[in-house]
């Protein structure tokens, strides 16, 4: 499993790249991986507001319909509308093909809340120990 260590992470298993007063936001490979094959992605459109743990859009897989969850707060900046026809993306490159949407934060003080990779890593681990 790849968890880069230059991203934040959340415990619904989204990722956010920060870029100066942007996030880029995608679903973790863990998330990826344990969802199955996707086969549909709906996201909001661009100038959507969002609020941090809001939810914005859905990944459907072969598996289940799983909702999104922002990050962060903020105004969607740009959408990532390849994944409209090509949604396998998010299973063969959910770091950089994969992303899902760009958000320009209102809080830039909320991405501290997130969880770096060892962190989620952690978390990642707790959460299988309690399902075995």
């Amino acid at each position: 499993m790849d968890l880069p260590e230059d991203l934040k992470y959340t415990k619904e298993h989204e990722w956010a790249r920060t870029d100066g007063n942007n996030v880029t936001i995608g679903i973790t490979d863990y998330a990826q991986e344990n969802m199955g094959e996707i086969v549909y992605v709906e996201l909001p459109e661009e100038g959507a507001e969002l609020s941090q743990g809001e939810a914005f859009g859905t990944v459907e897989s072969t598996k289940a319909v799983s909702d999104l969850y922002s990050p962060v707060s903020g105004t969607v900046v740009e959408i990532n509308d390849t994944l409209v026809e090509n949604p396998e993306l998010i299973n063969d490159d959910p770091y950089e093909e994969g992303w899902m949407v760009r958000i320009q934060m209102s809080n830039p003080s909320e991405i501290k809340k997130l969880l770096n990779a060892s962190q989620y890593a952690a978390f990642l681990k707790e959460e299988q120990e309690k399902e075995e």
